[in-house]
């Protein structure tokens, strides 16, 4: 397959570079905000080094989600595995997955890279990852994206203000 472009998300969190960084890499972390909105994720292990694993299962919870779901004839549930590629604490994070779950789609691979970088306002993050197979897919992808970011930064809002 030809290289797919590249899209960029970046946000300011009102949070620490460490804070950031624990959300990104531990189990605990991830379990809290990782997945668009009406999507729950559960850890099932968590290898933090370059060509260690995180796998973990995606299930819709939302009436909205799981609807949607199963008229695209897509699992309420998906299991993901992505293999990180580079690790280094706390500013840079890079992985790869295998995107397996689009019905009637060859499957494909993804790169992610995570640039954390302390600023005056807290910590900065850069979200760089590859396009999908279609408009269509890598709109949705950026539309996930988004509201897995927006997850993270109430969350840590809320981690503020306690």
């Amino acid at each position: 397959m030809t290289e797919r472009p590249k899209l960029s998300l970046e946000r300011t969190f009102e949070a620490s570079l460490d804070e950031v960084w624990e959300m990104w890499t531990t189990k605990e972390g991830i379990e809290s905000w990782w997945g668009p909105e009406g999507f729950s994720v559960a850890v099932s292990d968590l290898d933090l080094r370059p060509g260690g694993d995180l796998v973990y299962a995606m299930s819709a919870t939302a009436p909205e989600q799981m609807e949607y779901m199963v008229k695209a004839g897509m699992p309420l549930t998906t299991e993901h595995r992505l293999t990180f590629t580079e690790i280094d604490p706390p500013r840079r994070l890079a992985y790869r997955d295998i995107v397996d779950f689009i019905p009637d789609v060859q499957h494909y691979e993804v790169q992610t890279v995570v640039e954390l970088q302390e600023v005056a306002e807290g910590t900065r993050m850069v979200l760089t990852f590859d396009a999908m197979h279609d408009d269509r897919w890598t709109q949705l992808a950026r539309m996930g994206r988004e509201s897995e970011l927006d997850r993270l930064a109430k969350l840590l809002n809320r981690r503020q203000s306690e």
